[in-house]
């Protein structure tokens, strides 16, 4: 039962992972403005720059993740064929 719901948790497609990436983009823009609010300035924006900054660090390594994750399981299945 436990590994039904841990599926659910799983980035299978690219398709998820830019539904994520884009939810992750709302909430790291609703952060920023707040930063810009609460520092205004040089500060806010530098803070508002790093919020959006991680959202592409963390976009980039799930899309690579997931190229990466395609490329093993090809890989696995050839070598279980040639067993």
């Amino acid at each position: 039962m436990l590994r039904k719901i841990g599926r659910l948790f799983v980035i299978k497609t690219r398709f998820e992972a830019f539904l994520i990436i884009y939810a992750l983009a709302l909430g790291s823009t609703a952060r920023g403005t707040a930063y810009l609010h609460q520092f205004p300035g040089f500060g806010g924006h530098l803070l508002f720059l790093a919020t959006t900054g991680s959202v592409f660090l963390a976009g980039a390594k799930m899309l690579d993740c997931l190229k990466l994750e395609k490329e093993v399981a090809e890989l696995r299945a050839r070598v279980a064929g040639q067993d």
